[in-house]
């Protein structure tokens, strides 16, 4: 019986949110620019869930502004490598799993980031799968440019928008809010889809959403391994299709510090300030199956751990620092759910940030 261990890169792996990090960079106001592109996308790809959109597709509707923003292939390459910044132990914890089982980074990142993540993790990038684009080949005309600038700066002055727990659509919103998106609406889908620019918009395809279940899939085939033999990581929106195509399949689903996305789909939810505990799963699984690593799950522990078969060495590893870093881990149930979400949202903002853990 063959394993695999399939995992997220921004959460798991990586403490960035490069595509927010570029706008915040390149664009003036772009973190405020972002955020506002990042709740439409929740908005479109979680509540009215409209045909032909998929969650992590702001990765290609902030495109065109970085454009006109002067952006280009080489300055994203050299503001990824410089901006990186890894979870505490990831490239110990890769390096493990990868001894154990094949391993595979599937991320929404585009490939530039992923290809300054492989030299730093020393990881082969034939196991990744990211967001394929080149802005390089796109021009811009000068009209198109101006207008993008100005675009840009009357969806910074957009009010946030919010909608109660269970919307399902447009008429749950309030009346501002559904103006928002209408108008929203216009600006991708209407003006800049027509630009020569807007092109991208049809052209780029971001690994996130169904996308992401395909890359599963398609790791998969390389291996030979059935779902019942993956273990799959991730921490946001773009990770549930994924999620839900791994759990169906009798794998392992796991929320890394994780939002509420990811902990409706999710089967564990691990709170974790370093990503050694991710090889401990791989072990684990490797070792005894699902069975095995829902054990461990449902006896979380430093003893446990160590009376279940966990090589000591790797248990001293979390217990090494102080007794609050130390992972909490639970099966997530519907009845914990709700206190789950409330905690791994906190603790996700203090370990990435409260920007970048506010997102979707």
């Amino acid at each position: 019986m063959g394993f695999q261990f399939n995992t997220d890169c921004e959460g798991p792996i990586s403490k960035n949110d490069n595509a927010m990090e570029l706008s915040e960079f390149y664009i003036p106001n772009g973190h405020r620019f972002f955020a506002m592109v990042s709740k439409y996308d929740d908005f479109l790809a979680d509540i009215e869930r409209r045909p032909g959109y998929k969650a992590g597709d702001t990765l290609k509707l902030i495109l065109p502004f970085l454009k006109a923003f002067g952006i280009t292939d080489r300055g994203m390459r050299q503001f990824s490598r410089e901006h990186l910044l890894l979870v505490p132990e990831a490239k110990e914890a890769l390096q493990e799993i990868n001894a154990l089982m094949e391993t595979f980074i599937i991320s929404t990142s585009y490939e530039p980031y992923i290809d300054a993540l492989c030299e730093v993790l020393e990881f082969p990038k034939d196991r990744t799968y990211s967001t394929q684009v080149s802005l390089d080949k796109y021009l811009l005309k000068n009209e198109e440019k101006e207008r993008l600038i100005n675009l840009a700066k009357e969806i910074q002055g957009m009010e946030m928008m919010e909608w109660p727990e269970k919307a399902q659509g447009l008429d749950d919103l309030s009346g501002h809010d559904r103006k928002t998106i209408q108008r929203l609406d216009q600006i991708f889908w209407r003006e800049i889809e027509k630009m020569a620019i807007g092109k991208i918009l049809s052209e780029v395809n971001p690994v996130g959403g169904k996308e992401k279940a395909n890359a599963v899939l398609q790791s998969m085939e390389r291996t030979g391994n059935s779902l019942e033999e993956v273990i799959y990581a991730g921490d946001s929106i773009t990770d549930v299709e994924a999620f839900d195509l791994v759990r169906k399949g009798g794998g392992i689903t796991i929320s890394f510090n994780g939002n509420r996305y990811a902990l409706r789909s999710a089967e564990v939810a691990c709170l974790s300030p370093h990503a050694f505990i991710l090889a401990i799963f791989a072990d684990a699984f490797k070792k005894g199956g699902r069975k095995g690593l829902m054990q461990i799950v449902d006896r979380w522990g430093a003893d446990s751990l160590t009376s279940m078969g966990i090589d000591p060495q790797w248990v001293q590893r979390l217990t090494s620092s102080s007794s609050e870093d130390f992972p909490k881990v639970y099966r997530i149930t519907d009845e914990n759910r709700a206190m789950l979400i409330q905690e791994s949202e906190v603790f996700r903002k203090k370990v990435r940030g409260i920007k970048i853990g506010s997102l979707g």
